[in-house]
């Protein structure tokens, strides 16, 4: 079955960087397109970052655009995201999704990794 695996997250002080990683196995990656989303205490689910199948398409939320970066390599199964210039509102719940190319909804989830930003 297909399986998203995300890691990468931590505590770290306002202005730092960090970089998620998310393996996805279980289903032909390439063909797939990549996004992460994020969810914080009490609020809902919102996207963060995607990237297209052919890496070519990558698509950022507004408070995002400028400071983080997605990235997939096809090889290793694997998409990042680097995140710089991060601040406290950054704290969340990181989560991968995957979904055939070109659909609408992200049927496939990582369980999350957890994202602090310390003023």
């Amino acid at each position: 079955q297909v399986q998203l695996v995300a890691a990468g997250g931590g505590l770290v002080q306002a202005g730092g960087s960090l970089r998620l990683s998310c393996v996805a196995s279980g289903l032909i990656f390439s063909v797939y397109d990549l996004g992460w989303f994020r969810q914080a205490p009490g609020k809902e689910r919102e996207f963060v970052a995607s990237i297209g199948s052919s890496n070519d398409r990558t698509s950022y939320a507004d408070s995002t655009t400028g400071r983080f970066t997605i990235s997939r390599d096809n090889v290793k199964n694997t998409v990042y995201l680097q995140m710089n210039r991060l601040t406290p509102e950054d704290s969340a719940v990181y989560y991968c999704a995957a979904r055939f190319m070109g659909s609408d909804d992200y049927p496939y989830w990582g369980r999350g990794t957890q994202v602090t930003i310390s003023s």
